[in-house]
């Protein structure tokens, strides 16, 4: 077999994470010499997907190298009392759980990407169904624990509202303004494509400080309202012109695809799946792929009568390589790092003994079953955390998403405090979920849980979620760390498009980005 070092690469491609492997499916059928490798022995780096023991061997790798990949204070949580009254785990592969479960809006430019470079036929999207409310009720226990009837559904359409008996009339006269105002362009002519402009003077107001002021909006409905956001602060620190535009999009795509839902999920394990079908059409396009191997070190000094890279792999193995193009956790600090700012969040993954099924209604008549659904917890209505800290947000998955058996369900958790700290008020917060859903026949615990904390950018921070170049070279490339975001960022495709630009110079045209023939013969029909 053909050694690495006897091939002189275009292209080496450190690590494959999302970004990277959206690279590799770019450039599958440039007809470029791409090497792809990763220091781990399983795909997806940040957006892998994990049996049971894989998750273990992932937690004990990151506790004895610490550092080595963008996640910090990883445990496993298994309660001694988990296989009470028969409920237990299923075998290890029963499950896929994801590191990147994050969900896709229908008008998403990730959507229209996986069609054109015909990967879409490899992929099952499934919808996310309701928004969910933890709040207080009336039926609360005076001492502050859970109660039942505690979880409201978030109205997003003239349909929802109207239909929703604990809303007042004047709330819902308030809810159907805001949505026409937020809804429409602001004057004839506009792209509708484009968000809801907030008048200068509030750009900077709280979103609920503009919800008082320019709707009178009830207090009990900012909630609701920001939930639609996913912006991962309060909204009384969440500023309007950050929140608006990412209600708007929830909006937007509704409908798309059909009635009822905004955004979909993959199946089998969230942005694992979407890795997985790039880094196949790079393997079909001729590509190279070494796992266990990573980029050690880096000579960023080119020789006169050579226009590559001298690139040493974890091996030891010694290749040349015209491009190099990784992340921070990819390549050497040799490289040239980039200085980009992170930001930090707590994350969670819960297998659930139970389907909760009550959280996955269909939404519209006509829609499907959802596989998804989104819970926003206040901070201020659990009793034992401070208040005023940052919203919690656990996004629930069916066992139809298959990540896990029948009968059980998996909630993704996430807030924006790091550490235990952060852990533990997500732990709280799936306990008051699970207690509010609670009934005579059915009383679902937590059967295991991963926890961490993840290192990446926030969109709301200002922290690209594109591609740098090195602080050495034009010719190494550096991908943003990982987008925290709950929703897919589109600045991660915009990202992959300026890679790809950047490495095939005069050839790279627009039209051609991702734009790919069948390799075979299909009757979509």
């Amino acid at each position: 077999m053909e050694s690495l070092a006897d091939t002189q690469w275009d292209v080496t491609i450190s690590g494959t994470g999302l970004a990277q492997s959206l690279l590799a499916l770019a450039l599958s059928r440039s007809g470029k010499k791409v090497l792809h490798v990763d220091k781990n022995s399983y795909y997806g780096g940040p957006a892998a997907a994990f049996s049971i023991q894989e998750a273990q061997e992932w937690v004990d790798s990151l506790q004895k190298e610490p550092g080595r990949e963008p996640f910090e204070d990883v445990s496993i949580y298994s309660p001694a009392d988990a296989a009470d009254g028969g409920k237990k785990l299923s075998s290890s592969r029963a499950y896929s759980l994801s590191l990147s479960p994050q969900l896709v809006y229908t008008r998403s430019k990730l959507l229209p990407t996986l069609v054109s470079s015909k990967v879409y036929r490899q992929l099952e999207f499934q919808a996310i169904g309701s928004w969910w409310i933890y709040g207080n009720s009336p039926a609360a226990a005076e001492d502050g624990s859970p109660a039942n009837d505690q979880l409201r559904r978030v109205p997003s359409s003239r349909e929802d509202i109207f239909a929703d008996d604990k809303i007042s009339m004047k709330a819902k006269r308030m809810l159907i303004r805001f949505l026409r105002t937020i809804n429409q362009p602001q004057q004839t002519g506009e792209d509708l494509e484009q968000p809801h402009t907030v008048e200068e003077d509030d750009s900077d107001m709280p979103l609920s400080e503009y919800l008082n002021a320019k709707f009178n909006a009830p207090p009990e409905l900012h909630d609701a309202i920001h939930s639609l956001s996913l912006c991962q602060q309060a909204p009384h620190q969440t500023r309007a012109n950050v929140a608006l535009p990412r209600i708007r999009r929830h909006l937007g795509s509704l409908g798309v695809f059909g009635p009822g839902f905004a955004s979909l999920l993959a199946k089998w394990g969230g942005g694992a799946e979407i890795v997985q079908v790039g880094c196949r059409a790079l393997a079909v396009g001729g590509g190279v792929y070494v796992l266990g191997q990573g980029v050690q070190s880096i000579d960023t000094s080119k020789a006169e009568d050579e226009s590559c890279y001298l690139l040493t792999l974890s091996s030891g193995e010694r290749i040349r390589s015209k491009y190099v193009v990784g992340s921070l956790w990819d390549l050497p600090a040799e490289a040239g790092h980039p200085p980009i700012a992170t930001d930090k969040v707590s994350r969670s993954i819960s297998l659930i003994s139970s389907p909760l099924q009550s959280l996955f209604p269909v939404t519209a008549e006509g829609g499907p079953v959802p596989a998804g659904a989104v819970v926003l917890v206040p901070s201020e209505t659990l009793s034992s955390v401070t208040a005023d800290v940052a919203p919690i947000y656990l996004l629930v998955h069916s066992s139809e998403t298959g990540e896990c058996p029948d009968g059980q369900c998996v909630i993704y958790g996430n807030v924006s405090i790091p550490g235990k700290e952060g852990q533990h008020i997500l732990e709280i917060a799936i306990e008051y979920l699970l207690a509010s859903l609670t009934n005579a026949n059915d009383k679902p615990t937590v059967l295991w849980s991963l926890r961490f904390t993840q290192v990446g950018v926030l969109e709301t921070s200002g922290s690209p979620t594109g591609i740098c170049k090195s602080t050495k070279s034009d010719d190494i490339l550096f991908f943003s760390p990982s987008s925290l975001d709950l929703a897919f960022d589109d600045r991660i495709v915009e990202g992959v498009r300026e890679g790809w630009k950047a490495i095939l110079g005069e050839e790279a045209h627009d039209d051609m980005f991702m734009n790919f023939e069948d390799r075979e013969a299909y009757d979509d029909d």
